[in-house]
């Protein structure tokens, strides 16, 4: 696995890493312009082009030592800086793009990539539209790992492992692996709840997020369990009634396949806002505008059995367990083409 932005311009590596959270927390609606302005581009600008000329040309010693039969994109700069170099350099390898949302970005698109995996059937038919012949899109949904389509058969057992209550609602807060979500701004919706409820706060990497939402857990009435980055997500999942969440694209297909009904909060501007407007559209979660409507939402969903059976039925229509599979079978008949193609030649 390779971190692209590794080989870019020290400058774009400061930008990506540093500006790019700065602008989202203090400016998002910077932010918010300058992505809907990028996504009309209906070609590469000119800063741009330079950066994927520049990423692809460092990258061109990693490639010759590795000789990868496929090269995968789970991000769109990575798609272009391939594209570029697909350009430059006749012995290319094929690449395929998984986009890891409910929504396409125009920098995702490029006319050279042989393959692109996409969540949903509009997602295909927008990289129609903008040229992509069909034969080259699969919707195969966002991969997720096999545990979150296999629920634990005992709910008890599992809560009691993970030392949740037994005698609570228990809500899982989650906040992105960066730890920019909004977690105690969540906690104190939760405590305008009624309803008896336990929360479990995964905070990510971020040792300052998790020191900040273990000082507010003692403000608040009710039990709050905190955790760092963990691999059993899944398992947080299916243990929980209900989820707080940024609509980040990986978490909400995770949550599609646990089907672990899902209150989006304080989405960032671009992408995720984007990811919101599906998902609330097909029914599949509900989006809490400020502290007061979330406190509203969650305590409707944890009244009424109802209205989670009837989220967990659209839940049910748009999560795809078995896309990694999908993908990485179409991983092989790509790989596969070359080598017939290079015996041939």
């Amino acid at each position: 696995m390779v971190d692209s932005y590794k080989y870019a311009a020290s400058v774009v590596s400061r930008v990506v890493s540093e500006g790019y959270l700065r602008m989202v927390k203090t400016i998002p609606q910077m932010y918010r312009f300058l992505y809907n302005r990028a996504e009309l581009a209906t070609e590469v600008g000119p800063f741009r082009a330079w950066v994927h000329q520049f990423t692809a040309t460092n990258l061109r010693p990693l490639l010759q030592q590795w000789r990868p039969d496929v090269v995968i994109c789970t991000h769109a700069f990575p798609c272009g800086v391939m594209a570029e170099y697909k350009k430059q350099f006749a012995d290319a390898p094929p690449v395929m793009g998984v986009v890891t949302d409910f929504v396409v970005h125009a920098f995702w698109i490029h006319n050279n990539i042989e393959s692109y995996a996409v969540a949903t059937p509009e997602m295909r038919a927008t990289l129609i539209a903008r040229g992509i012949p069909r034969d080259r899109i699969i919707v195969s949904g966002i991969p997720v790992r096999t545990e979150f389509s296999h629920p634990n058969s005992d709910r008890d057992a599992l809560r009691e492992r993970l030392g949740l209550p037994l005698d609570r609602s228990t809500v899982l807060l989650m906040g992105g692996g960066l730890g920019i979500g909004p977690l105690e701004t969540m906690m104190h919706a939760l405590d305008r709840v009624p309803t008896p409820l336990c929360a479990l706060a995964i905070v990510g990497r971020s040792a300052r997020s998790e020191q900040r939402v273990l000082e507010y857990a003692h403000r608040v009435g009710y039990p709050v369990r905190v955790v760092r980055f963990v691999n059993n997500v899944h398992e947080y999942m299916q243990a929980s009634d209900v989820l707080i969440t940024k609509p980040g694209g990986l978490t909400s297909a995770e949550a599609l396949v646990s089907q672990v009904p899902m209150v989006l909060f304080k989405p960032l501007p671009g992408q995720e806002e984007r990811n919101t407007r599906y998902l609330v559209q097909r029914r599949a979660a509900l989006r809490a505008k400020n502290t007061a409507d979330l406190a509203r939402t969650v305590e409707s969903l944890l009244e009424s059995q109802e209205k989670r059976d009837t989220m967990r039925a659209a839940m049910a229509q748009l999560g795809k367990p078995d896309a990694a599979a999908e993908i990485a079978a179409a991983i092989r008949a790509l790989a596969a083409g070359r080598t017939q193609g290079e015996e041939i030649a």
